[in-house]
């Protein structure tokens, strides 16, 4: 069975899972499950969760200078 991704913009009511910060960055698991990253957990992380990854929205750069 294949899961269809949707992605949604992220909102500011979306919430890191590792310290409840904004989250920018959702990424799709195999079996259609989502993960959601501050940018600062997303690098920390990003060559793991890129290798596990399915697709990864990033939306980083809506971040101002």
């Amino acid at each position: 069975m294949t899961s269809t991704i949707t992605r949604t913009p992220l909102t500011v009511a979306d919430r890191c899972d590792r310290c409840a910060a904004q989250a920018l960055v959702r990424v799709f698991l195999e079996g259609g499950s989502a993960l959601q990253f501050c940018s600062h957990h997303f690098k920390e992380h990003e060559v793991r969760l890129r290798a596990i990854a399915v697709d990864v929205q990033d939306e980083t750069s809506n971040l101002e200078d």
